[in-house]
């Protein structure tokens, strides 16, 4: 009985088998075929030709297998990994690597050994040389810009310039740069980016910078070089912070620093009145506590 019933199943897998090649291999196929099946069939088209995407303008990259826009310029040392794309007048040079799922968006361009990991997408910026952008950065999208008109509606404003990193940057994943809109968006030169920074529109970084995760940096803030910001350190809108100035984790910059130094608190001071701060809160503390 088990070995009949074993024949049945084996019998309806290889009818199953039988009829999925008779479809695949249907040049019109009938609407109740599934969409999963119709995309299969699609990959008679040549793949050198874009064809297969339904973007004729799009060529197959020899060095991985990514996509290019005809119109895009690429050192053929460059590595476009399966699943990449490169838009239009994009330019590439020697030794770049785009991982897959990463978009090149239109008029971007990358300097000579600069990885770009998978997921990443880049617009409107220019990246330099020797960068590393980790998995799914974003870079160039339209920065946080928002007025209320006379008639009470939220518009938005015009956010059209770029954003440019220097040599030897390394950014970390899931970060999010904006573009600018009164000025471009700068990293400088071998400045650091831990994961899940935002660094709004118009903000300029000088060079040898340090930004520890979860930073947040509000439009048009200026920063000097080296730099280190702790751990979830918050920059208002429109402040300046001076070069070689340190920021303990969790504090919270609302107006210039103009000093180098260390910092720290909510709103940031210099580090030793910040200290002296929290003696004291904690000697109140305790005195309350003790006259309760």
């Amino acid at each position: 009985m088990m070995l009949r019933s074993s024949w049945r199943v084996f019998g309806a897998l290889e009818a199953y088998a039988l009829m999925a090649k008779s479809v695949f291999r249907v040049d019109h196929l009938p609407s109740c075929v599934p969409h999963r099946l119709i995309s299969l069939t699609s990959s008679s088209d040549d793949p050198k030709d874009g064809n297969a995407t339904g973007m004729p303008e799009f060529k197959k990259w020899p060095n991985g297998g990514g996509l290019f826009h005809s119109t895009a310029c690429v050192d053929p040392s460059a590595l476009i990994e399966a699943g990449a794309i490169i838009h239009e007048n994009s330019v590439l040079a020697m030794d770049v690597h785009i991982g897959s799922g990463a978009v090149v968006g239109p008029s971007v361009s990358i300097g000579q050994s600069t990885k770009i990991g998978y997921n990443v997408v880049l617009s409107n910026c220019s990246i330099g040389s020797s960068c590393i952008i980790h998995n799914g950065v974003c870079i160039g999208q339209d920065g946080f810009g928002f007025f209320i008109d006379g008639e009470g509606c939220v518009q938005k404003k015009p956010q059209l310039l770029q954003v440019r990193i220097g040599d030897h940057v390394e950014i970390g994943a899931n970060t999010c740069i904006d573009r600018g809109s009164w000025r471009d968006t700068v990293v400088g030169d071998h400045t650091k980016i831990d994961n899940l920074v935002q660094i709004g529109h118009n903000v300029v970084i000088g060079k040898c910078c340090m930004l520890c995760g979860q930073v947040g940096i509000a439009g048009s803030a200026t920063i000097g070089d080296y730099v280190t910001l702790g751990g979830r350190v918050a920059v208002r809108d429109h402040v300046s912070i001076a070069s070689k100035v340190r920021l303990a984790a969790n504090s919270s910059v609302t107006k210039d620093i103009k000093e180098s130094g260390d910092y720290g608190g909510f709103p940031a001071v210099p580090i030793h009145e910040c200290r002296r701060q929290s003696v004291k809160l904690r000697t109140l503390l305790k005195d309350g506590v003790s006259k309760g």
